[in-house]
């Protein structure tokens, strides 16, 4: 449990417990994140990473705790605040794929345009930032259902940077992607983080990848809900009993997860 969060922090998380209705998924989180920092939340299967993602979003109560965003209870803000200080990129296919994919990153200036989406000089500006950054120029006038996983993933982060947030949430960013595409989309977050001083936060099931490129990461189980550093968590042994230890064991010499013949 944090006390208190510092005046560095953009997300601090106390005490949470997150579920549906009265159904308590996980209880007691708390974590902070600074500015430009990269953070993971992994964990087995259903042990309600999504939830939690879903929780900071907004997109559904929490059951206790407290969630702020610079200093300020997340509750305390109203919707068009919400986003403008909380972009959210998840796992449901977006239902707009006949969109240009230049028509889907200007949807990102939505909290800032006017009643009739007019861009501005500064928005146009943020978008051709974001699509120099993500290197999305030969794709502009395509269609985003024409798109590959890879590309679609690359086009919902550029919209969701475009949406220029203090805090990003992607819900299992390498999804479908291969090993390459996998590192490549976690390695642009990384930078994205460290460059323009946001903070990122993702869950994943690659942990070994998120041990290697991440600057925090948040290993629910249930209990414990250890929260640090990578190097930090390898050294406390928090990764040793992520999984039954008479299928899958942890080398922390590696980083990484060995299966038990």
């Amino acid at each position: 449990m944090i006390a208190k969060s510092t005046s560095h922090s953009t997300l601090f998380i106390n005490n949470l417990s997150v579920g549906y209705d009265d159904n308590l998924v996980v209880p007691n989180i708390s974590f902070e994140l600074r500015k430009g920092e990269l953070g993971a939340i992994v964990g087995i299967n259903g042990i309600g990473k999504s939830t939690l993602l879903r929780t900071l979003g907004n997109f559904q109560p929490k059951i206790s705790g407290s969630i702020e965003i610079d200093g300020k209870e997340l509750s305390s803000y109203d919707e068009l605040q919400i986003a403008s200080k909380i972009s959210v990129v998840l796992t449901e296919p977006i239902a707009s794929k006949n969109l240009s994919v230049f028509e889907l990153l200007a949807l990102g200036r939505q909290p800032y345009t006017n009643w009739i989406g007019t861009l501005a000089n500064k928005d146009i500006s943020i978008i051709n930032n974001s699509i120099t950054l993500l290197e999305l120029a030969p794709f502009l006038d395509k269609k985003c259902f024409q798109l590959s996983d890879g590309q679609l993933q690359r086009v919902l982060i550029a919209r969701a940077l475009i949406q220029d947030t203090d805090v990003i949430l992607l819900d299992e960013p390498t999804t479908h992607l291969d090993l390459y595409h996998k590192v490549q989309i976690l390695k642009l977050l990384q930078s994205i983080a460290h460059e323009t001083n946001k903070v990122i936060l993702f869950t994943s099931h690659e942990i070994e990848l998120a041990i290697q490129l991440c600057d925090k990461m948040l290993i629910l189980d249930g209990s414990e809900n250890a929260f640090n550093e990578p190097c930090k968590l390898i050294k406390n042994k928090n990764f040793d009993s992520l999984f039954p230890a008479d299928t899958i064991s942890f080398d922390a010499n590696t980083g990484s997860f060995r299966i038990k013949k």
